[in-house]
């Protein structure tokens, strides 16, 4: 693993030049960042219109009070209104995935209530994901639920294609690599999906962030961005996702090369801190649905772990529910701040 980690830790992902320059993108944040609050999508659009970015990502339908095209197009003019840009997305869409939501109906039902409310409120993707790393370990693994999925997208691809709205899959929470959602777009269909590329869940699927972005970045038509911090322990590896600037990624060339392959896609901050989670890939019996990692992107995932440093978990004080709401809007806000400080992010 040492010999493999440092080989890994020599293969340079492309630099692109111009580094100080002004990094040309649309910056925003998803209301998962600021869970804590509990706002609702009037309420948020005033936040984001408060925090001056360019667009909201709205990813799960409980933000909106209805359903109905009225309240949709009030909740559209609102955000026209400040100058915002609105996303809208979902939860999963896999009908045989561990955590399928069925408050929403069948699978192809939600994706197109999804479009439906995408179309209202002028957003050009419907954010979506498959499952999550509990979904490796299941009967016929990651192959089984992307064959499900790809089912449901291509029962719903006119219907996409009909509204103008591209459905935008996610790699999340540990349930895909890049290599393996890149497979399921190209078998799905380029014309009608693309991809939320999520930097802080290819830490979960044992990647770097950078060569997660270089697989799945011509893919991309909207995201979910942090940072992470990734070290060693006993059992393999620790990750702790962290506001952008404060982990081990080099998110100034992260975004620079973002806006190189994804030209067009949004950057937006997706900030979930404050804890970590353990990867005993040490353990054989951990390798049980990660068959698939490809040994050169484990290889980048563990020079990554070498170089990196244990971080402490949030412990929230006094009143727990403010107090996690203080930390969440801090953390994005340092985030954003960082986009454009130090990283050089404008629209």
């Amino acid at each position: 693993m040492k010999t493999t980690a440092a080989a890994a830790a020599a293969t340079a992902v492309p630099v692109s030049a111009n580094a100080d320059a002004p990094v040309k993108l649309e910056l925003g944040f998803d209301n998962f960042s600021v869970r804590a609050l509990g706002l609702k999508a009037p309420a948020l659009i005033d936040y984001a219109a408060k925090l001056k970015v360019d667009c909201l990502l709205m990813s799960d339908l409980d933000v909106y009070e209805k359903m109905d095209d009225v309240y949709l197009q009030d909740i559209a003019q609102r955000a026209k209104d400040k100058g915002l840009k609105l996303y809208a997305g979902t939860g999963g869409i896999c009908p045989s995935a561990k955590n399928f939501p069925t408050k929403w109906g069948t699978a192809e039902e939600h994706l197109k209530l999804t479009i439906r409310v995408a179309k209202a409120l002028g957003s050009p993707v419907a954010r979506c994901y498959q499952g999550f790393m509990e979904d490796r370990k299941s009967p016929g693994g990651i192959n089984a639920r992307q064959k499900d999925t790809i089912a449901v997208f291509k029962n719903v691809r006119s219907y996409a294609l009909d509204n103008g709205v591209k459905i935008a899959i996610e790699n999340h929470a540990g349930g895909e690599t890049a290599a393996e959602l890149q497979r399921l777009i190209e078998e799905a269909g380029k014309d009608f999906l693309g991809c939320t590329i999520d930097s802080g869940n290819a830490t979960w699927t044992l990647e770097d962030p950078m060569q997660n972005l270089e697989i799945l970045g011509p893919y991309t038509v909207c995201s979910g961005i942090r940072d992470s911090m990734i070290w060693e322990d006993a059992d393999g590896a620790q990750v702790a996702w962290t506001a952008v600037g404060e982990g081990m990624i080099d998110m100034k060339a992260y975004a620079r090369r973002f806006s190189e392959l994804a030209p067009g896609a949004p950057f937006i901050m997706e900030i979930i801190s404050g804890f970590s989670k353990g990867f005993s890939y040490l353990k054989p019996e951990f390798w049980k649905g990660y068959e698939e990692i490809r040994p050169p992107d484990f290889a980048r995932f563990l020079a990554l772990a070498k170089r990196g440093k244990a971080i402490p978990s949030f412990k929230p004080e006094g009143d727990r529910k403010k107090a996690e709401q203080d930390y969440q809007k801090a953390e994005l806000e340092r985030s954003l701040k960082y986009c454009r400080e130090v990283i050089g992010v404008r629209n």
